[in-house]
């Protein structure tokens, strides 16, 4: 029997087989802990992430962000905004390997509100 993160790792490989991060189409990855959402830009050809933006980093801003669908949400709308300052208008996004509901999927509409198209 699988535990529930061995089969989200086997989805994620299953994923990252089909998609890749370039200069011009970086990688949207999204993490979610059970304390924290994070999200970082991705170019995988020259292996460097772009930029990033969590809950945690939200939190040390002053404003109290948990994670949930609403911090979710304004992860995403982070990091539309620091990649729109990058120049970085469209990317891939990987949900690496979870399944695109709830706060993955909040996480995708804040991207897209914030202005970055996928």
């Amino acid at each position: 029997m699988k535990t529930k993160n061995e089969a989200r790792q086997r989805r994620k490989i299953r994923i990252r087989k089909k998609i890749s991060g370039t200069a011009v189409r970086p990688r949207l990855v999204v993490f979610r802990s059970n304390l924290h959402m994070y999200a970082q830009v991705v170019d995988d050809l020259s292996g460097t992430t772009l930029v990033s933006s969590s809950t945690l980093a939200l939190s040390k801003n002053g404003t109290s962000v948990r994670c949930n669908k609403d911090g979710a949400k304004a992860v995403g709308l982070e990091i539309a905004r620091l990649a729109k300052e990058k120049n970085i208008v469209s990317v891939v996004f990987d949900r690496n390997g979870y399944l695109y509901h709830g706060k993955i999927k909040a996480v995708a509409d804040g991207a897209r509100e914030g202005g970055l198209e996928f």
